[in-house]
């Protein structure tokens, strides 16, 4: 029996990504038209497939290392963390799920770590892209990841899946999630892209960053912004983490623009360890 050799093992996973990709765009864009007793679906769904396109996209660049630290980093630390803030109110605030996100270990929704995953991944592709030092990285890398937050929170709030207890003082224009909240999330990704970035070995320098990356970190950004605005009446999280979260995606975008997003041939990982 033949082996399939690595470029050819490379080339199916990079198919892979890209379908996962456009799977998680495409049921992102049917959340908005769903109806008001089913969103529960695409939400669940689409995080699901945005983790599985995350985690073969650092599959195919790091190999099954990529896989199990992804697994572990984002998706341990994510749940460990937010097990320990519901128990505690460390490190984001006292809150509580609600029940509506469907099965849950140690009161967290099963769905919440993937979550951390399906952007965890993007946001260190962001930090690698934009600078170069492992303390710059986990800085811009962890800003890269707190700040979807902006938008994930509010929606959220706003369809019932969470609960603050004290939700003041808040930021500007975006009522009823608390500071804390938005400290721990920092805290959190900053730690989180830390230990990826240390244990996910470095691309050769100059080499463009991972299409599927790309393509999800800034679909997220520009359809949250849009998503925010005309479909889920939240005007003010679509201009506060229109801002917030742009102070990375915007130059991540220029980046990108100006390397050239990777086609759907594996172009970007034959430079990749």
């Amino acid at each position: 029996m033949l082996r399939r050799s690595p470029a050819l093992r490379r080339g199916r996973l990079d198919r892979t990504a890209w379908t996962l990709v456009g799977a998680a765009v495409l049921t992102q864009i049917l959340y908005p038209l769903t109806p008001g007793a089913l969103l529960v679906v695409p939400t669940v769904v689409s995080v699901v497939i945005f983790a599985a396109a995350s985690l073969i996209d650092a599959t195919r660049l790091h190999g099954a290392r990529g896989t199990v630290v992804l697994l572990v980093v984002a998706g341990g630390g994510g749940l460990a963390a937010e097990a320990v803030g519901v128990a505690t109110g460390l490190p984001f605030g006292a809150y509580a799920y609600t029940g509506t996100l469907g099965a849950e270990l140690f009161d967290v929704p099963v769905i919440v770590p993937l979550a951390w995953i399906m952007m965890a991944w993007p946001a260190l592709v962001v930090g690698r892209t934009l600078v170069a030092s492992p303390a710059s990285i986990a800085a811009v890398g962890g800003i890269a990841l707190a700040a979807w937050d902006v938008f994930l929170d509010p929606q959220m709030v706003d369809a019932g899946h969470w609960r603050w207890t004290h939700p003041s003082p808040s930021l500007p224009l975006v009522p009823g999630i608390p500071l804390s909240n938005y400290a721990g999330w920092l805290v959190v990704s900053v730690l989180m892209i830390t230990a990826l970035d240390r244990l996910l070995g470095r691309r050769p320098g100059g080499a463009p960053p991972s299409g599927p990356a790309a393509a999800l970190y800034l679909w997220v950004y520009g359809s949250s912004v849009l998503a925010h605005l005309a479909f889920f009446g939240l005007p003010g999280s679509a201009l506060v983490g229109g801002v917030l979260m742009g102070l990375v995606a915007v130059p991540f975008a220029r980046v990108v623009r100006r390397a050239g997003l990777p086609a759907v041939r594996g172009s970007d990982d034959r430079r990749a360890r």
